[in-house]
């Protein structure tokens, strides 16, 4: 079950545990320091299976009207079974109540690496659609894809 998580040693306890087993794509020491030191500051959400967190998802406003999945990851053997979308689902909850509009989330651009390729086609078939890309925002060799959800707001 996906449940908040308020305490920021163990937002980066959750973090650094499900990015370590991720270095296909949080491969570089840096960016993942950065990544699990920023988290604990940021709305985050693990999935919780058996009193192990096996996921997470951490949020980051990018405007009044926006907010940003700002890093999310699951345990590689826990990998397409549904963890992510219900990550993503509990994201958008939270962001509904917060009074935002829109949910975005960067990638590497399609069609230059097989890993961030799966990445987007998750994004798209959780129903994200594609934004921007920003050839040089990280650099040549990584062009940045935004993909971009409105969120549904109940009367």
């Amino acid at each position: 079950m996906v449940k908040a998580v308020t305490e920021p040693k163990e937002k980066a306890k959750i973090a650094a545990k499900i990015l370590l087993d991720l270095p296909a794509w949080f491969g570089i020491p840096e960016a993942t320091k950065t990544y699990i030191d920023d988290s604990q500051t940021m709305p985050f959400f693990a999935y919780d299976l058996n009193q192990e967190a096996v996921g997470f998802i951490s949020l980051k406003e990018t405007s009044k009207y926006t907010v940003e999945i700002y890093c999310m990851g699951v345990l590689k053997a826990y990998h397409r079974k549904g963890f992510g979308k219900a990550l993503i689902a509990a994201a958008e909850h939270y962001a509904v109540n917060q009074g935002y509009h829109l949910i975005q989330v960067k990638t590497v651009e399609s069609g230059h690496y097989d890993i961030y390729d799966h990445t987007a086609q998750f994004y798209r078939t959780s129903g994200f659609k594609d934004f921007e890309v920003f050839k040089t925002l990280w650099d040549k060799h990584n062009p940045c894809q935004v993909l971009i959800k409105c969120l549904k707001h109940h009367q």
